[in-house]
């Protein structure tokens, strides 16, 4: 049997570096949010043959378009700017086929409203809130005890805070925009983290029923011991998958299957070294009073 939970003082050092890295960065720098939550046009062109940056934003702005970025690609042009309807974007089509005299087709033309952009802010709220609530109502329940639950809770918002915090770098330094793909990605994040916790727990509990509520610590250390491997292998088969999806795919899911990445290695490393320390000293206080 290894004492894992020897080192629970390097976990909680680890864990503060990387949340408290996360947080300067979300304090310092943001997030760059997408059109889903502040509303906006995300607009493509393909244009042949492609014309130049000045070109093209001399015509943009003669349009008086209110944008944030405009790129020109090899194969065209990416715009992002204040919501536009179908005229605006029709006469901005028809004035860049006309002056550069190319060939202009559009890939891409959807349009978000601030209304619609708050309103979905909220509900990913909600949504989080209620996952959360039911969550702890349901471990609270299965393991018939609040502090298995508590510890699930904390180790999956300990997850949260460090998910968030590696996505506020990946916005300052790559570009990555917060969007609904991002919420599914802490979702799906949320629920593995507490899978995993799931699977210690319920061998703590098998103790618990066999052995008596003994030295928690011991029976911890031996539930750690007997489902490490299955965890680690349990998590590498994502790991690599999610790498491959990294490397060869494409950009629209590159960041969605980063934050997964990160996500999946919290989590990994959360259940053992967060969640279990966590309910071992819940438990030792419950034992002391």
């Amino acid at each position: 049997m290894i004492n894992f939970l020897k080192y629970t003082w390097l976990y909680s050092l680890i864990s503060a570096l990387v949340i408290l890295s996360g947080i300067v960065s979300i304090v310092t720098f943001g997030f760059r949010y997408s059109i889903d939550f502040v509303g906006g046009t995300n607009l493509e062109y393909s244009i042949s043959p492609v014309a130049t940056k000045d070109a093209v934003k001399k015509i943009v702005d003669g349009e008086k378009i209110n944008y944030s970025s405009l790129e020109i690609t090899k194969t065209g042009l990416f715009l992002k700017s204040k919501p536009m309807d179908e005229q605006q974007e029709l006469r901005l089509r028809t004035r860049l086929q006309r002056q550069l005299s190319a060939k202009v087709s559009i890939q891409r033309f959807e349009t978000v409203g601030p209304v619609l952009g708050r309103e979905t802010l909220q509900k990913t709220l909600i949504a989080s809130l209620l996952a959360t609530l039911g969550i702890l109502a349901y471990m609270s329940f299965a393991f018939k005890g609040f502090n298995f639950a508590f510890a699930a809770i904390l180790a999956m918002i300990h997850d949260f805070l460090v998910v968030i915090g590696t996505y506020s770098i990946f916005s300052r330094f790559f570009g990555a925009e917060l969007d609904t793909m991002f919420v599914t990605a802490v979702l799906t994040t949320m629920s593995f983290s507490v899978h995993d916790t799931i699977v210690i727990f319920d061998k703590i509990r098998e103790y618990f029923k066999y052995e008596g509520k003994g030295d928690i610590h011991h029976l911890a250390n031996k539930a750690l011991t007997e489902t490490m491997v299955r965890s680690l292998n349990n998590s590498m088969t994502i790991i690599f998958m999610l790498l491959a999806l990294t490397l060869m795919g494409g950009a629209t899911i590159r960041f969605f299957v980063l934050t997964l990445l990160v996500g999946t290695v919290t989590g990994t490393y959360s259940s053992p070294f967060i969640a279990t320390p966590i309910l071992v000293w819940l438990e030792q206080r419950k034992k002391k009073s």
